[in-house]
């Protein structure tokens, strides 16, 4: 007999601001299910995760749990409040012989039970929420990026305990290899719905790339179909208007068709632009050392990085990652040994706390307030590599819509305030990016495209991250920081690191976690599309630019269908013919470009 489901959703609707997040959405949950759920940054995940803890009224539909199911959730920012320590609030509801479970959570998440939770940071507070969860053992886990702020020691460790336990759960996270070592199923949220495959996160990518080549197909007939209907309607319809008002009806309903499509979100055009080359030595640590009370950050390290370095910090929480970095980039002194910084530097730094970002301003305001960015004379237009642009413009080109420009910073999700400050950081030119923890809360295509960014940035990188996929990706270079000041520097990235210190120190979990060098992800793109980045970005892009340019085309060809207009308006005539001769010209070399990359990535 068919056992019932953990957790149902029947044809949820919810709407905040008048602006519909989900409509008509069904999904189940069953026993066993390991689920990601994923999609853009604002797509609504947490927001779902909140619905299918209870946690927010949907406007119609039902969520039913099955019969004593018991649904947990760890949320980004839990409230403490009322509790004294974070040992108090991980404890909560279980009974005192159950404290060994929230001991153990604490050791594997490295945080604190005593730690009051007056002076406990952001950090401490979620893994003591994750341990509370973890604890708990309920039937149904409900996970909203349990991997921020844990160092890659502690996400194995979490990694390990998920793979063994036969509760059932649900992932929102950016982490690829964790989602790809967990994960047998996705829940993908798009433009307000769910679809569902049953394939864990591995195979993702593919299915949502091959969903969308089929909708860009559809509406690339679609368009055909209108512009073929349209133009029948212009040069006959006045000689068959009584005969053929079924197919004017038909073409009205066409291009309702159209109309209620919902365009897919596009990609943030970020940018990176370097200044000018710094000179070839960028920074030279001699036998630096550094202690703080009794605790021995760093001992005797060396190191030189030349231009076009890309260098990783890896290590535990705690360890010193990011005093290291300061070091290197001199805004902080070693208690021993020497830094020399090279000439000619322009630094960009993005930094774990978000501290460049003031929560009580606007979005506006963070921007124009800038002084690296402010436009003489001018309230709404920020400087961006040189050039001026209005702050709107630039902020939709980070993915703000124009009621967010007059929001203040702290309405922002996790994934939006990284956003803001990438665009502050990339307004300036640079030739020393410096990343501590940028790839917290931010989705996977803008993953993708920094990835992407960094791969062709012509200057150097230090970079701090636990997301073992984004390090194979960008590090050349790795700086293993292990505790007691020592810090060993390996070529590659973590998956080199690992192979170059042994795997003995290391659970079965961190190591079966990590993509093989056999097989890195880069390569493994590259064999299955053909295509690089930038290209692959490019044929998604391209259908959309069809139909922009097909449209254009169909108004200018209406516009001169007007047989009274070169007499009428003999410049506007004229204008139109040559834009349309333009536009024609545009849209043969945008579809000989798709059918090119199109071929290149058939293989």
């Amino acid at each position: 007999m068919a056992r019932a489901p953990l957790l149902q959703l029947t044809d949820i609707s919810l709407t905040f601001g008048g602006d519909p997040v989900f409509e008509d959405l069904s999904l189940v949950v069953q026993t066993g299910d390991r689920l990601a759920l994923v999609g853009r940054n604002g797509s609504g995940k947490s927001t779902l995760m909140k619905v299918m803890a209870g946690l927010v009224e949907p406007d119609s539909g039902a969520v039913i749990a099955g019969p004593g199911v018991s649904v947990g959730y760890m949320e980004q920012e839990p409230d403490l409040s009322g509790f004294e320590t974070l040992g108090d609030f991980a404890a909560h509801g279980l009974d005192p012989g159950e404290m060994y479970k929230v001991e153990r959570a604490g050791e594997g998440l490295k945080f604190d039970p005593a730690r009051p939770v007056a002076t406990a940071s952001g950090g401490e507070r979620r893994r003591a929420a994750l341990a509370r969860l973890m604890a708990e053992e309920p039937e149904l886990m409900l996970l909203d990026e349990p991997t921020n702020h844990l160092d890659i020691e502690a996400i194995a460790w979490l990694e390990s305990e998920l793979k063994g336990t036969r509760t059932a759960f649900v992932i929102i996270s950016h982490d690829r290899a964790f989602l790809r070592n967990l994960t047998r199923a996705t829940l993908w949220i798009d433009r307000g719905a769910v679809r569902r495959q049953e394939i864990g996160f591995e195979g993702f990518e593919a299915w949502r790339d091959q969903i969308w080549e089929e909708e860009d197909m559809q509406r690339h007939k679609l368009n055909r179909k209108i512009k073929a209907e349209a133009r029948w309607a212009v040069e006959g319809i006045s000689a068959r208007r009584k005969r053929n008002q079924g197919r004017v009806r038909a073409l009205q309903d066409l291009r309702a068709e159209r109309s209620a499509q919902i365009t897919r979100q596009g990609t943030a055009a970020m940018a990176l632009e370097a200044g000018p080359k710094s000179g070839r030595k960028v920074i030279e640590a001699t036998g630096i050392a550094k202690k703080f009370g009794d605790k021995q950050i760093l001992r005797d390290f060396s190191i030189t990085v030349q231009r076009g370095d890309r260098i990783a910090l890896v290590g535990p929480n705690g360890v010193g990652k990011t005093t290291l970095l300061n070091m290197m980039i001199g805004k902080e002194q070693p208690d021993t040994g020497e830094i020399k910084l090279g000439t000619n530097l322009e630094l960009a730094l993005f930094d774990q706390a978000r501290a460049q970002l003031d929560g009580n301003m606007t979005l506006w305001e963070s921007l124009t307030g800038d002084p690296d960015m402010r436009v003489s004379g001018k309230a709404d237009q920020v400087l961006v590599r040189g050039q001026p642009k209005h702050v709107v413009g630039y902020l939709k080109e980070f993915l703000f819509d124009e009621a967010q420009a007059r929001a203040p910073v702290r309405s922002l999700s996790g994934g939006e305030k990284a956003r803001l400050l990438l665009a502050k950081i990339m307004a300036r030119s640079s030739n020393l990016l410096v990343l501590d923890e940028p790839t917290n809360d931010l989705d996977v295509e803008t993953l993708d495209l920094m990835q992407e960014l960094l791969s062709t940035y012509d200057g150097t990188v230090l970079l701090v991250s636990h997301d073992r996929d984004f390090l194979d990706r960008v590090a050349a270079t790795t700086i293993a920081m292990e505790g007691d000041g020592r810090a060993t520097v390996y070529a590659g990235g973590w998956s080199d690191y690992l192979a170059q210190r042994g795997q003995d120190d290391f659970s079965d979990s961190v190591v079966k976690s990590k993509p093989g060098k056999a097989e890195p992800k880069a390569e493994k793109k590259q064999s299955t599309s053909g295509l690089s980045f930038t290209e692959k970005h490019r044929l998604e892009a391209l259908p959309g630019e069809i139909e922009r340019l097909e449209a254009e085309i169909g108004k200018l060809e209406e516009l001169l269908s007007d047989a009274e207009l070169f007499t009428r308006e003999p410049v506007k005539f004229q204008k139109a013919t040559d834009a349309l001769v333009q536009r024609h010209e545009k849209l043969q070399n945008a579809e000989e470009e798709w059918m090119a990359l199109e071929e290149k990535a058939q293989g």
